[in-house]
């Protein structure tokens, strides 16, 4: 287990202070190890080395290990030099002697701490010194919580049970961020078919509190939705509250792209935006062109790495899939995979609800009673792609033409019109439309002939010759 511990330094000493002073360490007088002080400190501190007077650098070692061990396993922090304590967070500690020293929970065990003085001028021998401590650990929070029940997404599925997102910064809270049906849930630890794991039910005289029945254990209250809608739900296993709250807007309001693969590279503080839509403010959609890479969705606040993110679950997943989840933090960094051969230019449509993502290819057809496939929509040629560029070779006649991203009814996305009515296609000069809405400009084609189109939408550029 990666252990996360602030180191503190101190002034450095003066010379005679190395030269007289006696090695010697100590701990904090906590002996007892409780959930909520999962994420205050734990301090070992020692005295300096004395390196006798050679005026040499002293590097300290800090190791722990159970007394009967006599140090033949330790967990060692190679510490440095001029630094005279050493913190860890308890529920770190905790972890550390249930999983490394075999310690019971709420059961005494003896450990010794031994740090370790090395000096620059090896004439002068490595010191040490030894301090036993006792401590009792508590049961460690599970690290998964899922919810499960006929109000859920996967109903009564346990198999299939929907993760709830561990907070990075308080590993005992946990949310759910999405739909919830008429019905009951509760929360399981993992997703074992088996109805004997452990669980979070509700408590009897109170909605707002959860209950920790070990090994399915006690009554099976659980919580009731009555009302299908968006949810988030906070659970915190610290003070054991359960929070529901009934969403009538999105967690979230802006939304980029990050990643080498994307036309933000990896700058969190300037990326790509999402456009919201107007009518249903959980959707969020971006036309991009994605390269050969990787790329993931922040949200929340632009330039934090550890901040707010929308993420595929399972890391490298290529653009088929639609689950997304909204986690935080530098942990579960899963990200999208584009290769090769998937790279090209593509519509992303985001839905914050369902937690669903849609990547759609952008195609291009020329339509117009001045090209091949006259003005039946449903039934047009795509101009041939490469990447973000688009090209057509063809006969145009004398008539109009424009060109639509969608091939399927009348007013169901973009189009890309001329500037201005009946322009002529010496003029390349474009514009969006959506949905039919606003002006429905044309080119204006006088005289039979073979042309060349090529339309590059990373530079917005239009070329007809």
């Amino acid at each position: 287990m990666l252990l996360l511990g602030i180191i503190a330094c101190r002034e450095e000493l003066n010379q005679e202070y190395f030269e007289t002073s006696e090695l010697s360490v100590k701990t904090s007088e906590i002996t007892k190890l409780l959930p909520n002080m999962y994420n205050s400190k734990f301090t070992f501190s020692w005295t300096a080395g004395n390196n006798q007077g050679t005026n040499s650098a002293i590097t300290y070692k800090l190791e722990l290990d159970k007394k009967e061990n006599n140090f033949s396993n330790p967990q060692t922090f190679e510490i440095g030099k001029n630094i005279y304590s050493y913190d860890l967070l308890i529920g770190d500690l905790n972890s550390l002697l249930i999983n490394k020293f075999g310690a019971n929970p709420d059961k005494s065990i003896i450990m010794q701490v031994r740090i370790t003085a090395t000096f620059g001028d090896t004439s002068v021998e490595p010191q040490t010194a030894i301090t036993d401590f006792t401590l009792t650990p508590f049961k460690p929070f599970t690290s998964t919580l899922y919810i499960v029940g006929d109000a859920t997404p996967n109903g009564w599925d346990i198999t299939k049970a929907t993760a709830l997102t561990r907070s990075s910064s308080n590993p005992a809270e946990f949310t759910y961020y999405g739909q919830l049906k008429q019905g009951n849930f509760k929360f399981a630890v993992n997703q074992n078919s088996c109805w004997c794991q452990d669980f979070y039910n509700k408590d009897a005289n109170d909605d707002t509190k959860i209950v920790y029945n070990e090994g399915g254990n006690g009554v099976d209250l659980q919580w009731t939705i009555d009302n299908a809608s968006l949810y988030k739900i906070t659970v915190n296993l610290i003070t054991q509250s359960i929070k529901i709250e009934k969403m009538n807007g999105p967690q979230f309001n802006d939304i980029w792209i990050v990643g080498d693969a994307s036309p933000s590279g990896w700058d969190v503080n300037n990326p790509v935006p999402f456009k919201q839509d107007l009518t249903n403010p959980f959707i969020f959609t971006l036309e991009c062109s994605l390269n050969e890479g990787n790329f993931k969705l922040l949200t929340g606040t632009k330039g934090d790495w550890c901040g707010e993110w929308y993420r595929p679950l399972v890391d490298n997943q290529d653009l088929s899939a639609t689950g997304v989840e909204q986690n935080s933090g530098c942990t579960n960094d899963n990200k999208w995979k584009v290769t090769s051969a998937s790279a090209g230019r593509y519509k992303i449509t985001l839905n914050t609800a369902s937690n669903s993502i849609k990547f759609e290819p952008v195609n291009i057809y020329l339509i117009g009673d001045a090209t091949p496939n006259g003005w039946n929509m449903g039934s047009l040629t795509p101009m041939q792609k490469n990447g973000s560029v688009y090209t057509w070779t063809g006969q145009l006649n004398p008539g109009e033409f424009k060109f639509t991203k969608f091939n399927s009814n009348w007013c169901d996305g973009t189009e890309i019109i001329a500037a201005t009515a009946n322009q002529n296609i010496a003029n390349t000069a474009f514009k969006l439309r959506d949905n039919c809405q606003g002006d429905d400009n044309k080119w204006k084609v006088s005289a039979s002939g073979t042309y060349t189109i090529t339309l590059n939408l990373d530079t917005n550029s239009l070329e007809i010759k």
